[in-house]
């Protein structure tokens, strides 16, 4: 698990591709102090697992399904990548909870700068959208961020300073494809409550559905069952 809060910025230093895998060498000094191998580096959000390194690098291997699902596919020699070390129990979450799992991917729609902040909008699937509230919280590549704009293409988030200088997003240009992982928490509420859509049945949450819960609770509450 991860927070969100960038240790360092590191570099692509080489790249070796398989059919469709890869293995990265990534340039880095932070994240570095007391790594062993097998551990994990969250890179542009990405968990990855930590097989070879010394005192400049570190190198990991990129599965198919992380390229597929991903940006590092879009990696070159000489790119930027955030990166953040595994969560420690005794330490602050300042971010919020990061699993390294991307959801999606997302699209660098708009820079806009005000006064000392910048805006990022980013358009995305609404399959993605679902998940993303105002006012919560959402990883783009490893960066956690709040969302302060959401509607049915895209959302937006606000930087300031220290994260402008802290990590790669900055560094995107218009076009560009950034990782998204959406807050655990409705993820998981979704999967609990069987509220996953069915294709065969779109009907969702309605107020049958609710008096059905209301009725439920109800008999439960008077012994009588349903």
């Amino acid at each position: 698990m991860f927070t969100g809060l960038v240790e360092e910025i590191g570099t692509v230093e080489r790249i070796i591709k398989g059919a469709k895998s890869a293995k990265i060498t990534i340039r880095a000094h932070d994240v570095l102090d007391n790594l062993k191998l097998g551990d994990s580096i969250s890179t542009n959000g990405v968990c990855l697992t930590v097989v070879d390194f010394n005192n400049n690098y570190f190198t990991v291997d990129v599965m198919a399904e992380t390229i597929r699902r991903s940006n590092l596919k879009n990696l070159s020699i000489g790119s930027s990548v955030n990166l953040e070390r595994a969560l420690q129990l005794n330490s602050r979450l300042g971010g919020h909870i990061v699993s390294g799992h991307i959801d999606g991917i997302g699209v660098i729609e708009k820079y806009k700068t005000e006064d000392n902040a910048v805006w990022i909008t980013i358009d995305t699937s609404p399959e993605l959208l679902k998940y993303i509230v105002e006012k919560g919280s959402i990883a783009i590549d490893g960066v956690s961020l709040t969302v302060a704009y959401v509607d049915e293409k895209s959302f937006k988030v606000s930087i300031i300073p220290h994260t402008k200088d802290a990590t790669s997003l900055l560094k995107n240009k218009i076009g560009d494809e950034v990782n998204l992982e959406c807050d655990i928490v409705g993820k998981y509420i979704e999967k609990f409550l069987g509220l996953k859509e069915d294709k065969s049945n779109s009907k969702g949450i309605d107020l049958d559905f609710l008096a059905c819960l209301l009725y439920t609770s109800d008999a439960a509450d008077e012994g009588l069952g349903v």
